[in-house]
């Protein structure tokens, strides 16, 4: 199966659509959407490039189709939200249109779906898939169950620091003076946790140990580098949430070697 086509025409995407399109350019899509000439002229350098990069000159279908749906699915980002989601959308469906194309010019619908079937007839496929699928969600609620106890001890213990701190409020507030609170991103800690246990389980996997030590190490230095107030039960749950993470992830990882081995 020749790939070589598929890799030339999404280098000519990330160029087209990240590196040659100006900030004028975006400014005006968004600002006059269908009656944008700056669409046209991006679809159109889109396509000039695809065709340029791919090699072959003789195939007009290449850029004919790359205009046209490039055009059309950023047409229809214009009209939605400006938001993380909807971009990733319009790159995936990008991502789609470039390999149904390359599927198409190189003929090789039929091989792709004999490599799916082979690939998903083996048991090792469907038990990396439900090891990752396992570590990235449910092991995280798993967690949170566990640890439910201590998050509302600290909880608790914050509420009783503002209840104290309310009491003395107009004294500050009178000397100029003023308390800064925590501040935190919304579901950060669930993602973050999502990604360690991933890398967890795939350095288990891929036999790379080393490097599972320098990710906790990483992580033990961020957070105890943090200024919180009521520290030591945080630095304490943090570190008992870390290590149940950890260890569970890496388990998992262990279960699906030996499994794969048998």
């Amino acid at each position: 199966m020749e790939i070589n086509l598929l890799f030339k025409l999404i280098v000519a995407h990330l160029l087209t659509d990240f590196v040659f399109q100006p900030d004028s350019w975006v400014e005006d899509k968004k600002k006059n959407k269908a009656k944008s000439t700056k669409l046209m002229w991006h679809a159109l350098l889109t396509a000039a490039v695809a065709y340029l990069i791919s090699g072959l000159y003789g195939n007009i279908v290449i850029p004919l189709v790359i205009f046209i749906t490039h055009y059309l699915i950023d047409l229809a980002k214009l009209y939605l939200n400006d938001s993380f989601r909807n971009f990733m959308l319009d790159q995936l469906a990008h991502l789609l249109v470039i390999i149904l194309l390359w599927l198409g010019v190189e003929q090789n619908l039929g091989s792709i779906s004999l490599w799916f079937q082979s690939l998903s007839a083996h048991p090792a496929f469907w038990l990396i898939t439900a090891g990752y699928i396992f570590v990235s969600w449910p092991l995280g609620i798993i967690i949170g169950k566990a640890t439910h106890k201590w998050r509302n001890q600290i909880a608790l213990e914050q509420a009783k620091r503002n209840e104290l701190a309310n009491e003395t409020l107009l004294t500050r507030e009178e000397s100029g003076t003023k308390e800064e609170e925590p501040l935190g991103l919304a579901s950060a800690g669930k993602w973050i946790g999502i990604c360690e246990r991933i890398l967890i389980l795939t350095f288990v996997l891929m036999q790379q140990y080393t490097a599972i030590g320098f990710l906790m190490t990483a992580k033990s230095i961020l957070r105890f580098s943090e200024k919180e107030t009521n520290t030591q039960l945080k630095t304490e749950y943090i570190l008992v949430g870390t290590l149940v993470s950890f260890a569970c992830s890496a388990l998992v990882g262990v279960l699906i070697q030996v499994l794969m081995a048998r």
